[in-house]
């Protein structure tokens, strides 16, 4: 794979800003002429170093303002266990990420519900009723301070 020079750098970090600056926009920045420019972001793109495009919502618009830590602990951990887990996690709406970790809890979701109530409801119908489950632990944002989606290159 071709190591990034300070223009495919500059690109990601304007896209990552802004996904729907176009090519032209960003040479009209860098001063360049936007085919090659057009050209970089499509290597970049096959090369894997953009994964997708999206749009970021405002969680408060859309009525998912409670957001949750969840860690959970399971009780056993043989792989059947923790790849059943994965599987169902994956179904689950409401779980925007899953890690799985080393340390004292096994993994940590972090969820968004409209309230305290359908999280409650979250995790009596759905989240507890995963096999293997010993411990969950929630804990609830109260204020955001930081949240980004963009990566320091």
């Amino acid at each position: 794979m071709e190591e990034l020079d300070h223009i495919d750098i500059t690109i990601l970090r304007l896209l990552q800003e802004d996904a729907k600056k176009t090519a032209k926009e960003i040479a009209a920045i860098l001063n360049l002429t936007s085919s090659p420019i057009y050209e970089r972001i499509r290597r970049l793109e096959k090369q894997g170093y953009i994964k997708k495009y999206v749009a970021i919502l405002d969680k408060k618009l859309i009525d998912r303002s409670i957001t949750t830590i969840c860690q959970v602990s399971m009780r056993y951990h043989n792989e059947a266990f923790i790849e059943d887990f994965e599987q169902q996690v994956q179904k689950l709406q409401e779980v925007q990420e899953c890690y799985h970790m080393a340390g004292q809890v096994d993994f940590i979701l972090k969820i968004h519900t409209k309230s305290l109530e359908e999280y409650h409801d979250f995790i009596k119908t759905k989240l507890s009723k995963i096999e293997n489950i010993g411990v969950l632990n929630s804990t609830f944002v109260l204020k955001e301070i930081k949240h980004t989606s963009e990566f320091f290159i």
